[in-house]
């Protein structure tokens, strides 16, 4: 299938922080820039600067893949442009949130290949992780060639169907901003027990960022990491008694954060 995007051609339809990290990945990978083209009406100086890239010009008639990274909001005046391209081979590829797959089926024609993607910020050093799921007219090629291409930017997952993509945007989709705001909280805390703010802020930037590290390296599970570092009667295990508390810890307070993003999930692909 990566023959079929060399020899046909990648289009990226925007291409800010998210297409750029990918791109960066497809051309460390041997991707050469001459098969993608890149709609964007506001390009970067690094996408002027790649010699043979297709940057704002005609696409081929008939690619291999179209890339969406637009902003959902400018969806409905990007995509109708792409319309002589539904309903054919062309795979469609979305990275945009909180826009389903039945809304790119409107624009574009039932029969059109798609497959919906939820990757997370952290793709923009390589460490990110995607969901995917497609319609009924993207078989397991397109899920090999989309997974193929996300990987470039970190791990990629595949869903048991559309129905799932809610709760991985709330979990994968928005956690980095949760976990950012626990680096933030923590950092604030070292700061009220007597610790200088750019020490403290380092000390909680490198113990999330570690800890995180550890937890996907580790064979064991993510309580066991934690009994491991938790002596009865200790300092752990006091700060643990209220993070684990089970009417104001950490557990019912992610579930309902956890909810409220799901929620609102549904809310946006409702319209």
């Amino acid at each position: 299938m990566m023959d079929q995007v060399k020899s046909r051609g990648l289009v990226l339809l925007g291409c800010g922080k998210m297409g750029s990290a990918m791109l960066e990945g497809w051309l460390s990978d041997g991707l050469p820039t001459s098969s993608v083209w890149v709609n964007d009406p506001y390009p970067s100086d690094w996408l002027k600067s790649l010699d043979g890239l297709n940057l704002n010009t005609q696409i081929p008639e008939n690619p291999a893949i179209v890339l969406i990274a637009v902003k959902p909001q400018m969806m409905a005046r990007a995509l109708p442009s792409l319309k002589a391209l539904g309903n054919g081979t062309t795979l469609f590829l979305s990275v945009a949130a909180g826009t389903p797959i039945s809304a790119y089926e409107g624009m574009l024609g039932d029969k059109t290949p798609i497959i919906r993607a939820m990757p997370n910020t952290p793709a923009a050093i390589g460490r990110g992780i995607t969901a995917i799921c497609g319609n009924d007219h993207a078989p397991d090629a397109h899920l090999s060639l989309a997974t193929a291409l996300l990987s470039a930017v970190g791990q990629v997952v595949r869903l048991e169907g559309e129905h799932q993509m809610d709760a991985v945007t709330a979990v994968s989709g928005s956690g980095p901003a949760y976990v950012f705001h626990l680096i933030e909280a923590l950092a604030a805390a070292g700061v009220r027990q007597g610790l200088p703010e750019a020490l403290a802020l380092q000390l909680a930037k490198a113990t999330v960022g570690g800890a995180g590290a550890l937890a996907e390296a580790a064979d064991e599970d993510p309580a066991q990491l934690r009994v491991n570092v938790t002596s009865p009667g200790g300092t752990t295990a006091a700060a643990l008694s209220v993070l684990m508390d089970e009417t104001t810890g950490f557990p019912d307070l992610l579930a309902r954060a956890v909810k409220a993003a799901a929620d609102r999930s549904k809310e946006l692909a409702n319209g």
